[in-house]
């Protein structure tokens, strides 16, 4: 598992697609509810994002197209340089949102899928 700092709990890592991952941090971001995002990273050639969520996420996570696992990031401190080799924060680590709750999450990734359906099927 990954550990963000010594005063903070271990979390799990949701990767996905960036293109998938890039419309659903917009859609938090501009969502009604103004839901939270956490630390999102990307890896060094922009081809995946990782979210940052609770421990345990990964024992239930299903949605197509992505993965959750645990990580282990042994002395891993925010503001470190992120756990990904070569890779670097999207969205940097910020103590009113630690970490991006798992439902929430869930629902921006449907939607987000629903939206890049949609815009490639449009010729």
């Amino acid at each position: 598992m990954l550990h963000i700092g010594p005063e903070t709990a271990p979390c799990d890592l949701v990767t996905v697609p960036a293109r998938q991952g890039l419309e659903a941090v917009d859609i938090l971001r501009r969502g009604a509810d103004h839901e939270a995002v956490g630390p999102v990273l990307h890896d060094g050639a922009c081809h995946t994002l990782g979210f940052l969520v609770p421990a345990g996420t990964a024992d239930a996570w299903d949605v197509p197209g992505s993965a959750c696992t645990r990580t282990d990031g042994r002395g891993l401190r925010v503001p470190a340089e992120p756990p990904v080799i070569g890779g670097g924060w999207l969205l940097p680590p910020a103590e009113d949102a630690p970490v991006t709750d798992p439902a929430v999450l869930r629902a921006a990734l449907d939607q987000a899928a629903r939206l890049i359906e949609a815009a490639d099927n449009c010729r």
